[in-house]
């Protein structure tokens, strides 16, 4: 049976611009000539060191940067973004209830008493108590905050989510409950993540498949079970035996 993706990258190219002198702007190449495909229902793993373009890569697929060459094909609305720091991306001057409630609001969704239900069952769905509705996030633990990022990022009822690094910042055992969290959500609701992080050991517990990303470019993707036991290109092993 062939595998229905969810999101197709083919030869992209991207990169910056920076002013010259008399206007000439220069290209810096990011991306170079990346390829890959994420599947329905499953969670591809990213890797690499920091600076290697894995947040250039995001930023292509959500549309904030433009491709110099190649095609990125979305087949679903809405791709989301979880992000490394729940604090940083959440207001700190107004409650979770509001937080939620703002972009229900600003879809179209005028009815009070249908926003708060929506807010409430989503908040459920993330295993937060009513209760989290009046805090603000100061009041909240990490794993807490990492989990109305989460249910801020499903109201929109994407099928495919970025997630950027979701779990460093937490505690081991905040790690687990967010990774478990993340599995139950897509067999739920039949979601797809690209996952990018650093630690090989989370992608090894969560993903299905994996990219290495060196230097912009993807060296190496397969299956995890294939890639963390026979590892083709030396970067990759050089990852795994730093994460012995």
């Amino acid at each position: 049976m062939t595998r229905e993706p969810v999101l197709t990258l083919r030869n992209v190219v991207a990169g910056y611009r920076e002013g010259g002198l008399f206007g000439r702007r220069t290209f810096h190449e990011v991306l170079h000539d990346v390829s890959f495909d994420v599947y329905r229902n499953e969670i591809l793993g990213l890797v690499g060191e920091s600076g290697t373009g894995k947040s250039t890569l995001a930023r292509v697929i959500l549309g904030m940067v433009k491709p110099e060459r190649g095609e990125v094909v979305q087949r679903t609305e809405y791709p989301q973004m979880i992000f490394q720091d729940p604090y940083s991306s959440l207001n700190p001057a107004y409650p979770v209830s509001w937080i939620l409630e703002e972009p229900l609001r600003l879809d179209g969704v005028r009815d009070i008493p249908e926003r708060r239900r929506l807010v409430r069952e989503m908040l459920s769905r993330v295993g937060l108590p009513d209760e989290c509705l009046y805090a603000k996030p100061s009041e909240l633990s990490g794993g807490q905050r990492q989990r109305v990022c989460i249910a801020a990022a499903l109201l929109r009822r994407p099928r495919f989510l970025i997630a950027d690094e979701p779990v460093s910042a937490l505690d081991v055992t905040m790690q687990a409950q967010i990774l478990a969290l993340l599995k139950s959500l897509r067999e739920e609701l039949g979601l797809s993540f690209l996952f990018i992080s650093h630690d090989l050991n989370v992608v090894y517990q969560l993903c299905d498949r994996v990219l290495v990303m060196k230097q912009g470019r993807v060296v190496e993707q397969g299956t995890v079970a294939d890639v963390f036991a026979r590892p083709r290109h030396a970067y990759t092993r050089e990852l795994l035996a730093a994460a012995e």
